[in-house]
């Protein structure tokens, strides 16, 4: 079993998220007090179901029209807190069975940290389609200037609350509501470079026309575009995919393929994912590819 997953980094120093369990295309999962069921289409095995699935809090339910609604059995209003390490977020169950964080973006979150902490030098970081800022507090916090960036007002104000729950309101963070590509754009001809590049794209997107996108035909350009703002001593650039045609070994290829092209280094590539309580087994849940301008980082 350690080799089917070798290859995946799991998120396993929560104490406020636990997978509890998953079978038949949903997740029972605990956040702080409150467990949810959510629907995960990656779960395709039926597995037998213990009684904990039937006190669960709450239940989201998908809708053939599109979207979905809840199923509330008992939960303390419409939102709560939960910590990971120094960091709180704020979880709110939304029409679309998100809750604004992906726990298992917390082994990303720590990397991160940790690279930034051990610098020596003041790092800046570029977070693109920044969300509600998980990784924005982490490199902050580890003492990063950072921006973020996302195209939705509410999403970065929701950031915001949870910059202010964590105690980081004060920290050197510019908030930006934007078109990831334009802004990097308009950073490019403003000279502005990062040493740090975060970007964890949606599969699908809506330009401002209404025009759909998808990551697969998006993914490149927009990574050849954020190469134009890297600093000439960089620390890192971090992709993250939940896409499913995307693999790892994709990611690391489209990297390196745009990176290591006059700049050198490696990249790695692996899954990320969570530990399953019931199974002790993980559930994947996308790839990370980075790509560090020295082999051993």
């Amino acid at each position: 079993m350690e080799r089917d997953f070798h290859r995946m980094r799991i998120a396993k120093s929560w104490k406020d998220f636990e997978l509890l369990d998953c079978s038949g295309g949903e997740k029972l999962e605990r956040w702080g007090k409150w467990t949810l069921i959510r629907p995960d289409p990656q779960v395709i095995w039926t597995t037998p179901r213990g009684p904990e699935w039937r006190r669960a809090d709450a239940r989201y339910h998908r809708s053939s029209s599109g979207g979905g609604s809840w199923e509330t059995r008992s939960l303390p209003g419409e939102e709560w807190p939960v910590e990971y390490g120094a960091l709180r977020f704020r979880i709110h169950p939304t029409n679309f069975k998100h809750t604004g964080l992906f726990p298992e973006q917390a082994v990303n979150w720590d990397y991160m940290a940790r690279r930034i902490r051990t610098a020596g030098r003041p790092i800046k970081v570029l977070n693109l389609f920044a969300y509600t800022g998980g990784a924005t507090l982490a490199c902050a916090a580890a003492g990063a200037e950072v921006c973020h960036v996302d195209a939705s007002r509410g999403m970065v104000a929701w950031a915001r609350e949870n910059a202010v729950l964590s105690r980081l309101s004060d920290k050197p963070i510019r908030w930006i509501v934007d078109d990831c590509a334009k802004f990097v754009q308009r950073e490019q001809r403003r000279g502005n470079t990062y040493d740090g590049i975060v970007m964890d794209p949606p599969s699908y997107g809506r330009g401002p026309g209404g025009e759909v996108w998808k990551l697969e035909d998006a993914v490149y350009g927009l990574v050849e575009l954020c190469a134009g703002v890297l600093s000439q001593n960089p620390l890192f650039f971090l992709l993250n995919s939940y896409t499913t045609g995307l693999s790892a070994g994709v990611m690391a290829y489209l990297l390196g393929a745009v990176l290591r092209r006059g700049r050198g280094g490696s990249v790695q590539a692996e899954e990320i994912g969570l530990p399953v309580t019931q199974s002790g087994m993980a559930l994947p849940c996308g790839s990370t590819a980075i790509w560090t301008p020295q082999a051993d980082a």
